[in-house]
């Protein structure tokens, strides 16, 4: 594989919902993101936009398909990571023990994806852009997204399947007594995220949960609960002082909030 500028970078960010309309507000008043249509029509792909424009687009909006609907699918974020050979990536995720969800799909001029849930069901997707790759090397900037956090069924074996697949390797590892191992994991010298054994009490399955960077976590809790949101865990201090808070939109799909302990770029 030879892009090690793509493979495994988180590239894109897909929001899955009963109404597009009230999450982009929802968004929008929260984050400070800007929008942008893509395409013709008159359903045009909807982007999340730092900057206003749609070369500072990160992610994207839909409405949650029927198919996924009828199989029990609520409202929520996918992370997709990129690949330099979307063929070998989907290949090797079945034979690592994933499921392919959707198969691989192109789309003319942006490049081709595909959805699959790793061995414990968690689901994300695979992107192989046509040309250059949204987002950016390095630490994550305001209003964008700063972790990729995989609350799971055996954190272990997780790991491996996504080592093996991106490349990814493991950093620092917490013990968060009485859950366990949070296991940190990276790549090029810089953490991605974290993975950890989910609780009996953490409703639903297996679940991907992406963190956006905000200026000050405690003003935006307060801004989730006015805006018609839920503050599901925090807000509250993390080791080396930055601040985080779990949330869910008012569609139901869950998210999260971070701030920097230090200046904010």
């Amino acid at each position: 594989m030879s892009d090690d500028t793509l493979q495994g970078r988180f590239i894109w960010y897909e929001l899955l919902t009963s109404d597009p309309d009230a999450a982009t507000g929802f968004y929008t008043e929260l984050i400070g993101w800007g929008t942008a249509e893509w395409g013709e029509g008159e359903n045009p792909y909807v982007m999340w936009t730092t900057d206003g424009t749609p070369q500072g687009s990160m992610g994207g909006v839909i409405p949650l398909p029927e198919e996924a609907k009828q199989a029990g699918a609520l409202p929520h974020w996918l992370p997709y990571v990129g690949s330099s050979d979307i063929e070998a990536t989907v290949s090797e995720a079945q034979q690592l023990g994933g499921k392919v969800m959707v198969a691989l799909t192109e789309i003319p001029t942006v490049g081709r994806f595909a959805v699959l849930s790793d061995p414990q069901g968690a689901v994300f997707a695979v992107f192989a852009p046509a040309e250059q790759a949204p987002g950016h090397e390095g630490p994550a900037q305001l209003r964008e997204f700063s972790w990729h956090e995989l609350a799971t069924t055996d954190y272990e074996a997780a790991f491996e399947f996504y080592g093996e697949l991106f490349g990814w390797k493991k950093t620092e590892s917490l013990d968060m007594d009485p859950v366990g191992i949070y296991q940190m994991y990276g790549r090029k010298d810089m953490t991605l995220g974290g993975m950890f054994n989910k609780s009996k009490d953490m409703p639903g399955p297996p679940a991907w949960l992406l963190y956006i960077k905000v200026e000050d976590v405690d003003q935006a809790v307060q801004r989730v609960q006015e805006l018609g949101g839920k503050v599901l865990n925090g807000p509250m201090e993390v080791p080396g002082g930055d601040r985080i808070a779990q949330c869910m939109d008012p569609q139901g799909a869950a998210f999260a909030i971070h701030s920097s302990s230090g200046q904010i770029a």
